[in-house]
């Protein structure tokens, strides 16, 4: 037998016992998926730059206004001491009333799935992931086509959301092409629910929708008493950029603050075409437009649960395309969440999206990168895992990798815990004579939560590689997918 026959049996004799030895604490390693609460916190803006964004906020809203289409809202908003039309028609909010409206905000948001037990708790130091929503096209795994969304998909999309043990909510990833105009954000939330037991993000389009969703929303709660006091479900929606809010929009707010439904209030904003350009401009206008909604919502239905934060996109103005995994996406976001953080807002982030077309290389590196920003930046909520070409195509490949993602960058944004059993002198002077490190009880305590442990992310040797056909990541998640959709 040559050397390197001796070495290649030399090494599978070394992994079947390191597989036997992980088959006999299989009931250990189930702790493993469990995550890190946030320990430390990446910010952009400091104490002095989010008050700064603060008045340029307040400004925005008393010298300048909002445009206010929905006629109740409007004469609500006039009836309130300080808030004034301008010549031009604008409703312009005093600063008072802002800061009444922010003081009523509650602090906490929580979401329930469909057995009762909380699910996303937004007081906890522990993010809550959820896939982006309606993208016109997927990338099919299987055949690797580019093709229109269809209701299957997001039936899988919601299989695949139950059973990743990183997501926390369930998201459409697609706009269904086959279901009618007027119902498809119906049937979309009814395929979330009937296949996920975990709490639903959705988008209605108008308010009449927004009724027939909030009517299954009860009828799954047992009840608008039941659905307000656990609800299962989260509504997005937004003003327009640049300070409009529509009379539809206003409308959705308002019956989302009546009847307690958790929203998350935010416009969709692109530097240079309707905000400025600079990073800090726009996260002050998208800011005060947030601002605006939320004081419509506060009016309506005084500590109504609400979360907001920053959609603002960046656009490659070279050829006027969405830049989702552009720096500038995640400077905007951590920007929004460190401000919305400052006034005591709960507020999201997007992460876990990328500008290829593919699920390729680049759509890997740019979503680890926008992944490990969002676990440092701590907001509850991350938004957007398992987009493609900057928002327009979902993936479930890109989605299972961002769930892989989620372990990884939490393990890291979970910091080091500096305490003496953490330093562990004790364990120097018994272990280090003899190096029985291994065996020492200190190890076999921590070794599950001092160390992430990857389920897709490839740490074998070569040979067990070679020996197991050389599969690449989208093989691997190929295979994880089949299993789950099965």
């Amino acid at each position: 037998m040559s050397a390197i026959d001796q070495e290649k049996t030399t090494r599978r004799g070394r992994r079947e016992s390191s597989r036997k030895a992980r088959i006999s604490r299989k009931a250990d390693m189930s702790g493993i998926a469990k995550l890190k609460e946030q320990t430390h916190r990446l910010t952009l803006l400091n104490k002095t730059d989010a008050s700064a964004v603060h008045e340029a906020v307040l400004k925005i809203l008393w010298d300048f206004g909002v445009q206010v289409e929905h006629a109740g809202a409007r004469s609500m908003l006039l009836k309130e001491q300080g808030c004034r039309e301008a010549a031009n028609g604008y409703i312009q909010m005093s600063p008072d009333l802002v800061h009444r409206a922010l003081s009523t905000v509650p602090g906490c948001v929580k979401l329930y799935d469909l057995n009762g037990n909380l699910s996303v708790d937004t007081s906890s130091r522990l993010s809550s992931y959820a896939p982006g929503h309606n993208c016109v096209r997927v990338l099919d795994h299987v055949t690797r086509e580019l093709r229109p969304c269809q209701l299957d998909d997001i039936r899988n999309t919601a299989i695949v959301c139950e059973k990743l043990p990183n997501i926390a909510m369930s998201c459409s990833l697609g706009y269904p092409s086959d279901v009618p105009a007027e119902d498809e954000a119906l049937e979309t939330a009814k395929v979330l629910l009937e296949h996920c037991s975990k709490p639903a993000v959705i988008l209605a389009h108008d308010d009449e929708i927004q009724g027939r969703i909030f009517d299954h929303l009860k009828t799954l709660a047992g009840g608008a008493g039941n659905l307000a006091d656990k609800p299962i479900a989260l509504e997005l929606m937004g003003p327009i950029s640049p300070l409009k809010l529509p009379e539809d929009f206003c409308q959705r707010i308002i019956n989302g603050a009546r009847a307690r439904v958790p929203i998350v209030c935010y416009p969709a904003t692109f530097p240079g075409m309707s905000s400025p350009i600079s990073v800090a401009g726009a996260i002050a206008q998208s800011s005060a437009e947030a601002i605006a909604g939320i004081v419509v919502h506060q009016l309506a239905e005084p500590g109504a649960p609400v979360i907001s934060g920053s959609a603002v996109l960046p656009m490659d103005m070279r050829q006027a395309d969405l830049a989702y995994g552009s720096p500038e996406y995640m400077l905007n976001g951590l920007g929004a969440a460190d401000y919305f953080n400052s006034v005591g807002i709960p507020s999201w982030i997007g992460a876990g999206c990328s500008d290829s077309h593919d699920f390729d290389a680049q759509a890997a590196s740019e979503a680890g990168a926008n992944m490990a920003i969002a676990a440092l930046a701590s907001t509850p909520f991350v938004h957007n895992l398992g987009y493609l070409s900057g928002g327009r195509t979902g993936s479930l490949e890109m989605l299972v990798l961002c769930d892989e993602l989620v372990g990884w960058t939490n393990q890291m944004a979970g910091g080091c815990v500096v305490d003496a059993d953490a330093i562990a002198v004790e364990v120097v002077k018994r272990a280090a004579l003899d190096n029985s490190y291994l065996t020492d009880q200190h190890t076999q305590d921590r070794y599950l939560s001092e160390n992430w442990f990857p389920t897709l992310l490839e740490r074998s040797d070569a040979d067990a590689w070679l020996d197991r056909g050389s599969p690449d990541m989208r093989a691997r998640i190929g295979h994880k997918l089949s299993e789950m959709l099965r």
